[in-house]
């Protein structure tokens, strides 16, 4: 090593950095990025550029998990939960390049983020998950508008990796959201029609049940348990919202969830649809917040029945 002390990477973009009088600054400028890039790159996040920062607020969780003591015909415990929420969106500082076989290359912008989530009554840990938001631009292979993509990981054991496109949302007063449903049905058939009754008995908050969260609490509805959504309508009343902005996704074009053989054999995940919306919030001082809600259901499937996996929240951002 001579008294230069250089320091040289030969791997495509990595840095050089030379001492001494060797090497000039003007030799390695390409190396570097300019002080511009963050800027750019915040810009090119699309409709993702108002995630970044850190957010927390208030959801409702529905799952229908397996009960192996045998003590329930319906083989089945449902776990009812308020939650408290936070997720934090960083964005990722540099352009993202796919490189093209059939067309050219394309550059992917985004965020990496990391949403946890606890019992809003007893604290204890309910979900952590890191992933990655991503802006997709047009592309001709295949043919495609810009699109939208998140990736997570479960700590369950579940790689999800969901795709769709931003929709900027056209209302007056306040949007219509559409139920979200909660009742069972066959693995490979339809989502049953809003409305439709649920024949699990573990549903119906009027029956005592052992295989249900208990103490319940005072949050918990009936009309919460059947539609979910309804916790977001109820944030919504009151509010005043000058502009929505949705990300919907679906694993459905990206193949599915990835799963542990553990989770394959005993209660599979094979899809997750969500939407989230960026919501820009006028107070009755003429201020202004934004505001995120979402809604995403994940089928899981055992004992022959597809079992929706509903989740739901309103956070607001606070730094």
């Amino acid at each position: 090593m001579s008294d230069s002390n250089s320091i040289r990477a030969g791997a495509p973009g990595a840095v050089t950095i030379s001492g001494g009088d060797q090497g000039s600054s003007a030799n390695n400028s390409g190396l570097f990025r300019a002080a511009s890039a963050h800027q750019e790159t915040a810009e090119r996040l699309g409709p993702l550029q108002d995630l970044p920062g850190f957010w927390e607020g208030i959801g409702f969780g529905l799952i229908a998990r397996p009960n192996f003591s045998g003590g329930n015909e319906n083989g089945i415990f449902l776990q009812l939960n308020i939650l408290r929420e936070t997720i934090e969106f960083t964005p990722i500082g540099s352009p993202v390049f796919n490189r093209g076989s059939l067309q050219g290359d394309i550059a992917l912008y985004g965020l990496t983020y990391l949403h946890r989530v606890t019992d809003a009554a007893t604290g204890a840990a309910l979900h952590i998950e890191p992933g990655l938001w991503l802006n997709i631009p047009p592309t001709t292979e295949p043919a495609s508008d810009r699109t939208i993509a998140r990736l997570a990981t479960i700590p369950h054991g579940n790689s999800i990796c969901t795709v769709g496109h931003p929709e900027d949302v056209v209302f007056q007063g306040l949007p219509e959201i559409p139920p979200a449903n909660t009742v069972p049905f066959a693995i490979g058939g339809d989502a049953p029609p809003p409305g439709t009754k649920n024949p699990f008995p573990e549903y119906d908050l009027s029956v005592v049940s052992n295989f249900r969260t208990d103490p319940l609490p005072a949050e918990i509805t009936q009309a919460l348990v059947d539609d979910p959504n309804v916790l977001l309508r109820n944030a919504l009343q009151g509010q005043t919202l000058t502009k929505i902005i949705r990300l919907i996704t679906s694993t459905t074009p990206a193949g599915g969830i990835e799963n542990i053989p553990f989770i394959v054999e005993n209660v599979n995940a094979p899809s997750l649809e969500s939407v989230f919306a960026i919501e820009t919030v006028e107070s009755s001082q003429g201020n202004t917040f934004l505001q995120l809600q979402y809604s995403q259901t994940a089928l899981l499937n055992f004992r022959g029945k597809s079992y929706p996996h509903v989740t739901v929240g309103t956070l607001i951002k606070a730094f």
